[in-house]
């Protein structure tokens, strides 16, 4: 994924990144070690002792400095807003701005092949990933405001596994000293910050052709979060021998930030908004 991502923010204007590795046992040190635009961060904290690598953030943000923005991501989250292309992140940053934003919220989509995920091989140095897996659910999803948060549960982890997933996420933060993560990375405090309008939309790429192997390795390692329960509940759904196919009748194929926009899944950022919150 690393290639890829990296082209994908360093598309949106993205000059620093800093990224922690948690004893990976890949290429992904010795890849990232040869880029110049990339901090490279280690710890002897693994990811579960980290609060689910809450911590390693908080660590990280005070590190590099308050009172600045940060995308806060995985490595398999791309983040995605109206006309991406043409308005990179210091537009975006400053809109927010001039809106008193100090997050924006973004649903996670999962993508997922045509294909048998088997038969999805996917290499980030040769493109990006909507291009392998390049469907989604465009339907089945379910919102809810809460005090703390919006909430969105839905797609193919639950249609296909009954996993009601928490899929809002904020990707893109002002960090201050009010700010803590250690209720999780689904409900930054303050809560009051989060609560401006959808504008944007995390597409996330878990189905490759390497799945089954990266489900093995999160259950013997037991990282991630409740013993890596998730992974243990998709385990025990899939048959050894049974090929993944998410395809179904709300299977639909990626077409840009557009398309999410006329589905409902983010709003327009650019168009202006009166003060009953109405777009025109």
């Amino acid at each position: 994924m690393l290639p890829s991502f990296l082209a994908h923010y360093r598309g949106l204007g993205v000059s620093r990144f800093i990224f922690l590795d948690d004893r990976s046992e890949d290429d992904s040190l010795a890849f990232l070690s040869r880029q110049p635009d990339v901090d490279l961060w280690t710890s002897p904290v693994r990811f579960a002792e980290a609060g689910g690598g809450m911590q390693w953030r908080e660590a990280l943000f005070a590190r590099y400095g308050f009172n600045r923005w940060y995308l806060n991501l995985d490595a398999d989250e791309y983040l995605i807003y109206d006309q991406y292309h043409e308005k990179p992140l210091q537009e975006l940053i400053k809109h927010l701005e001039s809106r008193r934003c100090r997050r924006l919220s973004a649903p996670m989509i999962d993508m997922y092949p045509s294909c048998a995920v088997e038969q999805a091989q996917f290499h980030g140095d040769s493109g990006m990933p909507w291009e392998v897996a390049d469907l989604f659910d465009k339907d089945g999803y379910e919102f809810r405001m809460k005090r703390q948060n919006m909430l969105m549960v839905g797609g193919p982890r639950l249609r296909k596994f009954g996993l009601n997933n928490q899929l809002m996420k904020s990707p893109l933060i002002f960090w201050d000293e009010a700010c803590s993560l250690r209720q999780g990375i689904h409900k930054p405090l303050p809560y009051t910050r989060n609560f401006f309008p959808i504008s944007a939309v995390l597409l996330h790429f878990k189905f490759f052709a390497d799945f089954r192997a990266e489900l093995a390795d999160a259950i013997s390692d037991g990282q991630h979060y409740d013993n890596s329960r998730e992974y243990k509940a998709i385990a025990t759904a899939l048959h050894p021998k049974d090929t993944l196919d998410f395809q179904s009748e709300v299977s639909t194929r990626y077409e840009g930030p557009q398309q999410m926009i006329e589905l409902g899944f983010m709003q327009p950022l650019w168009a202006k908004i009166d003060d009953e919150g109405r777009h025109s």
